[in-house]
């Protein structure tokens, strides 16, 4: 019996990167699991690894509308919902002086306003006792230049969890929230260009090195699971030390 066996699962954003790795994770320990995301393609091509008891829905988190679709398509093919991963964001810089409103706002869009909407579209199917897990950053508060939007955004995230906590804390709902550091996803662009900045990173990161999606993927999975079910409103750090210790990083270590 896997921790998750019986549970139907929704992951936005499930076609790559920490969206995938928890979707199979999930998948592995018995959830049902859907993934939700913009590109069909990609996301059928991650139902291929997810494996059986998997699905696609093409859908987009700046869409209310279409997140319903999505939710209630999920509950008819499931009968329930018990997790939601509301991992779906997209980075972006908005340099000070020189970022147009329309690149400032789509961030802003995506990663609060679709989070929001993500987990209002779930309510209606969700079990009491569900677990809804948002996906933050460590750039809410590591003050990186250059990042106003993600860093606001993110920020955001974490203070709609602990509104979330409250307002569902009489079905037994939980809401927490998983804060990666630098890991190894698509949103570096191609391998060669993260193989260029790792070295830089790694610098900053007390354990000296960049996370992988499954280290995400294996906190969101506690979460989900049974294993937390008196934990809510928690913010758990995946980023090597970055935010709580950053003056252990090799690069202010004596040599």
């Amino acid at each position: 019996m896997g921790q998750l066996s019986g549970k139907t699962a929704w992951i936005t954003g499930g076609g790559s990167g920490i969206g995938l790795a928890a979707a199979k994770l999930f998948a592995a320990e018995g959830a049902n699991v859907a993934v939700t995301g913009r590109n069909m393609d990609k996301l059928n091509a991650a139902v291929e690894e997810i494996g059986a008891n998997a699905i696609a829905i093409q859908a987009d988190t700046t869409d209310p509308s279409s997140l319903e679709i999505a939710a209630a398509e999920i509950a008819g093919k499931f009968g329930k919902l018990d997790v939601v991963f509301a991992n779906a964001g997209i980075p972006g810089q908005t340099l000070l002086g020189s970022t147009e409103i329309s690149a400032f706002q789509d961030i802003l869009n995506v990663n609060i306003t679709g989070v929001f909407f993500t987990v209002q579209a779930a309510l209606l199917y969700l079990s009491d006792g569900a677990s809804i897990i948002l996906n933050g950053s460590v750039l809410a508060k590591a003050g990186g230049p250059g990042w106003a939007a993600y860093a606001a955004s993110k920020g955001a995230v974490s203070s709609m969890a602990r509104v979330f906590v409250s307002e569902l804390a009489p079905r037994g709902i939980r809401v927490n929230t998983v804060i990666p550091g630098a890991t190894r996803t698509p949103i570096w662009g191609q391998p060669e260009r993260l193989e260029q900045i790792e070295a830089g990173l790694a610098s900053g990161i007390p354990l000296g090195r960049l996370g992988e999606p499954e280290y995400v993927a294996n906190t969101a999975l506690f979460l989900a699971s049974d294993a937390s079910s008196y934990i809510t409103g928690a913010e758990i750090n995946i980023d090597g030390g970055m935010i709580s210790s950053p003056l252990g990083a090799p690069i202010y270590r004596q040599r």
